[in-house]
């Protein structure tokens, strides 16, 4: 059934019938339009576009064919569903090649009237939500962000949802995965985009100085300080303030951000008088924030007020061939900038980053095709051009670990199996799904089911255990 709110335009010279027709879907749809004439509804068209047209082809100044070829040629958004008294084959199977959704021969029931637009309207409702997957499934690039795997286009539509709102994002992820990427994504997303960006490394610059470098300080307030300076936080009024490695901030001053997310006010180092400024907060780290907290080091008061909108960025052996579009890419720019002449990979060589486990994620990817660009030349990347690990044997061993599951971040629990000092007889050996179903679910039954933060202690990301886990129940081994 559409809503009560469908807009419907029917085109209809003869007044009687456009009542009874109205009267037909008053059940359904309340907001119907008529008009006598093409000209009046091709007017009517360029004011807004309805959902449904329903249109009538003789009409008193021009053919309804006319109008709908203009439908079909400016592609608006609608069904048009043609009624005549004249139906011929002929006719029909020209309105179905201008788009025409359906064809209504008078006279009809109203059954077949509304039986008609309903149908019209679930066809549109499921084209736009074909549409709309087809949008989120398909992205590859996102504000900076390089891969079209499920893993990304799950982030991807986090940070649609998350951008509009002033809520503060807490961002986690191995170092590499793109934790300052995702935080100017969500910036350029949102309503603050035209406003300023500031972001700070909290591990990077001295503790004694953080202070001042987050809110400021005043002239003379310690030695060197010769002048007022402004903040981070003055300076990113209005815009967006992103604290990457927020674990690493001196637990006195994680007592002071946390009074300034609060009331939005802080005072600058040596100053006495409160300074108050609108901004959104992104923070991020590569540690395990819960743990930072039952261990004690970050404030548990502090975490829950950041971590509103939480985001996790998969590893890069967690995303499926994204490796490859980012290689490509980097190929690609690296090469222009050099003056190389390199535009491809060989199959052999999109093998080996493939298997690859890149411990040093995107960043890691960066520094190997660089490499490959400026000590090599050619069309074509081969094996032997990739720099250690992945072009020695140590390299392609660490590859074939990581596609087995086999090495530390990537979540699988038999790599000890091979390096055991006493090495299992073959009756106790365990298939390696096995031993990792055991392991995943061993953490979530110590995490009380908690799922995510079983995969925070199990190094992999969320959605790896969820999918694993239907795997394993469709197969019958859950």
């Amino acid at each position: 059934m559409p809503p009560r709110s469908t807009p419907i335009l029917l085109v209809e010279d003869t007044p009687s019938l456009a009542r009874v027709y109205a009267e037909f879907l008053k059940k359904d749809c309340t907001a119907v339009t008529t008009v006598e004439t093409g000209a009046a509804a091709l007017e009517q068209l360029a004011d807004g576009v309805p959902r449904i047209v329903l249109l009538d082809l003789q009409l008193p100044d021009m053919h309804g064919m006319e109008v709908l070829k203009r439908i079909s040629a400016q592609a608006l958004p609608c069904a048009v569903i043609i009624i005549t008294a004249h139906g011929s084959v002929g006719v029909a199977v020209e309105a179905m090649r201008y788009g025409a959704y359906d064809f209504l021969v008078k006279p009809f029931s109203a059954e077949r009237l509304t039986v008609t637009v309903r149908n019209a309207m679930e066809r549109l409702r499921l084209a736009q939500l074909v549409d709309s997957f087809e949008k989120d499934l398909g992205r590859s690039r996102y504000h900076g962000f390089l891969g079209s795997s499920l893993a990304m286009q799950a982030v991807y539509r986090i940070i649609d949802s998350a951008a509009s709102s002033r809520a503060t994002v807490f961002i986690t992820g191995e170092s590499g995965t793109g934790k300052e990427v995702c935080a100017e994504a969500i910036h350029r997303q949102s309503p603050r985009a035209d406003r300023p960006f500031i972001a700070i490394n909290c591990g990077a610059i001295p503790k004694d100085l953080m202070e001042s470098e987050i809110f400021g300080h005043m002239k003379g307030s310690f030695t060197g300080a010769v002048a007022d300076r402004e903040g981070a936080a003055a300076r990113a009024n209005g815009g967006t303030l992103f604290l990457d490695e927020i674990c690493e901030l001196a637990p006195d001053l994680q007592t002071k951000l946390l009074r300034f997310i609060q009331t939005g006010t802080f005072t600058p180092v040596g100053g006495s008088r409160l300074e108050k400024v609108d901004l959104r907060i992104i923070c991020a780290t590569n540690r395990d924030p819960l743990r930072e907290v039952e261990e004690g080091r970050f404030r548990e008061d502090l975490y829950y007020r950041l971590h509103v909108i939480p985001i996790h960025l998969p590893p890069l052996r967690e995303r499926e061939d994204d490796v490859l579009e980012i290689c490509r890419q980097f190929l690609s720019d690296y090469a222009r900038e050099e003056g190389k002449g390199f535009v491809r990979f060989s199959p052999a060589a999109e093998q080996a980053l493939r298997t690859y486990h890149w411990p040093g994620n995107v960043r890691q990817v960066q520094n190997v095709v660089r490499n490959i660009v400026v000590l090599h030349d050619g069309d074509t990347v081969t094996p032997a051009m990739l720099p250690a690990p992945l072009g020695s044997p140590a390299g392609t061993a660490a590859a074939s670990s990581a596609g087995n599951g086999g090495n530390s971040h990537g979540g699988g629990h038999g790599g000890g199996l091979a390096s055991a000092a006493h090495a299992p007889s073959p009756k106790t050996v365990k298939p390696l799904w096995e031993v990792e179903r055991d392991a995943i679910e061993e953490a979530i039954a110590a995490c009380d089911g908690n799922i995510p933060r079983a995969a925070a202690l199990l190094e992999i990301s969320a959605s790896t255990i969820y999918r694993k886990r239907l795997a394993w129940q469709a197969e019958g081994k859950l």
